[in-house]
């Protein structure tokens, strides 16, 4: 299965990015402190004020995340599957290459630095006087966390976390932008996008347990603290989520409580 390449995508310097990101992930933290910081203090200054609209900012914000997702979830998913069709599954837990393949390479790197402007989404929610769900801004600190603090190491598994985030965010984007351009969309879709996300963590601790079993006696590299946080990123992501899914679309069904934001 041959997967076309790009002179961007081939000419790019991975070796660059991951010596900068090994120089540099600690400033994730930095962006983190201020990210929490600019939370709330935005929620304090809002207090009291009225709400902006910002309809068309956030048709624009969401629909160039939504293009960027769909974008990396093209190439890195037509990446994974030749891994998959050529190596088999074990090699695609195990396999480095999606740091440094001529395809992923780059869509790697646009990955794990997507996730400090991803951290604006909170500024919509904030500005707009939405609800703030602890899950929201827990997970863009971690995600961010986590993904530079990973990229540096190359670890294994990489290849999957990108490639589910990206999908999983492509869904979510456009689903988004169609909100904020004043589109219905049909109640199920929220329930599907939910639904996967929930799917994406479960495989995660499934990716991560594997990558903890093979690493022991196959050619598998990782690290146990790189694992222990995967798998406590992930098990409170599965909790959190399964817990929004049942309060926004089981319990609700029955007119207990107000519909979910």
């Amino acid at each position: 299965m041959n997967v076309t390449e790009y002179d961007f995508e081939r000419q790019f310097d991975e070796r660059k990015a991951i010596q900068w990101m090994q120089e540099n992930w600690s400033q994730s933290f930095m962006f983190c402190g201020l990210y929490a910081t600019l939370v709330f203090a935005g929620r304090h200054f809002m207090r009291g004020r009225q709400k902006l609209e910002l309809r068309r900012p956030l048709v624009l914000w969401s629909l160039s995340l939504a293009v960027f997702s769909v974008i990396g979830a093209v190439r890195t998913g037509w990446y994974m599957l030749h891994i998959l069709t050529t190596h088999g599954f074990k090699q695609s837990v195990c396999d480095q290459s999606f740091y440094s393949g001529p395809v992923s390479k780059f869509w790697a790197y646009a990955f794990v630095l997507s996730k400090a402007p991803e951290l604006g989404d909170t500024m919509f929610i904030i500005l707009r006087k939405q609800r703030l769900l602890f899950l929201h801004w827990y997970h863009h600190i971690t995600v961010l966390l986590y993904s530079w603090y990973s990229y540096k190491d190359q670890v294994a598994g990489g290849g999957w976390f990108m490639t589910m985030n990206f999908l999983v965010h492509a869904l979510m984007y456009s689903y988004y932008a169609v909100r904020a351009a004043g589109l219905h969309v049909p109640r199920p879709c929220a329930v599907v996008i939910t639904a996967a996300q929930i799917m994406q963590m479960a495989m995660g601790l499934t990716v991560t347990y594997l990558v903890y079993r093979w690493m022991q006696v196959d050619h598998c590299p990782s690290y146990l603290d790189n694992i222990v946080w995967a798998s406590l990123m992930y098990l409170s992501y599965l909790l959190l989520f399964s817990s929004f899914f049942y309060e926004s679309y089981l319990r609700c069904k029955s007119g207990k409580c107000s519909k979910a934001d």
